[in-house]
């Protein structure tokens, strides 16, 4: 891939359409795993140099790219993107592909018999009220990009989801942010495995930094009275906790 190509590809690619937007972001998260060889290069060049910045170009954003530090299924490329609405959703590949140099570009990526990845997997969320909107960390420009931490917890039921939902939304992600976590977004997940369950994402410095604010949220005693509340204690509504811990990208747009 040259850089005039690149360059056109992003100039040229058509703007998303008028959406209706609703109080509540949606968030796409697509992995994508690889063979150890030359498939994780060649994603981050494509992802790099096309993908990105023509997804800026038709005002999708902020989007990240994440690589696992810690987390199954290595290696892989976790995709986050925010969208509006579900049409954003839905329409963002057509539309990319009608720009005949994506295409080209795209089909470049996935060589006859030597495709971009060996398979994908992706889960569409809603994101609470508490926080409606994805937040990037802040940065002065001298920060080092972050370290980041997705969680997911399963649910028993709907009823238990909706009640772990609320408690984070009426007082456990205002803890989070009192004793210094950076929420990055908080979802339930409407589309993708093991529901019903919910994933959020918190930012640290390091893992130095994670261990010692997950060290001051569990001593809270604000969260210590929450977490007794009758209903409310992980074994009456989580069911199984996950997660990952992830590096951004260098061309992330969340880091």
């Amino acid at each position: 891939m040259n850089r005039r190509e690149f360059v056109g590809v992003a100039a040229s690619a058509p703007l998303l359409g008028a959406t209706v937007a609703g109080k509540n972001q949606y968030f796409e998260l697509r992995w994508f795993y690889f063979r150890n060889g030359s498939q994780p290069p060649r994603a981050n060049e494509f992802y790099e140099k096309v993908w990105a910045p023509t997804a800026q170009r038709l005002g999708i954003g902020p989007v990240g790219f994440f690589s696992p530090v810690i987390g199954e299924g290595s290696p892989y490329m976790l995709r986050i993107a925010s969208f509006p609405s579900m049409g954003d959703v839905e329409f963002l590949h057509s539309r990319m592909m009608q720009d005949s140099g994506f295409a080209k570009l795209y089909s470049e990526w996935h060589r006859p018999l030597d495709p971009g990845y060996v398979r994908t997997e992706n889960a569409m969320l809603k994101a609470f009220d508490g926080m409606p909107a994805l937040t990037i960390p802040p940065d002065d420009g001298k920060r080092a990009p972050k370290i980041f931490e997705l969680r997911t917890y399963e649910s028993n039921d709907p009823n238990t989801l909706r009640r772990k939902v609320k408690m984070f939304n009426d007082g456990e992600m205002g803890i989070f942010q009192r004793v210094g976590m950076a929420p990055v977004f908080f979802g339930e997940t409407i589309v993708g495995r093991n529901q019903p369950s919910l994933t959020y994402m918190l930012s640290y410095d390091d893992l130095a930094a994670r261990d010692r604010l997950w060290a001051a949220f569990v001593s809270d005693p604000e969260w210590k009275k929450l977490r007794s509340t009758p209903g409310l204690s992980d074994a009456e509504i989580v069911s199984n906790i996950s997660n990952a811990i992830l590096r951004p990208t260098s061309f992330s747009g969340i880091r």
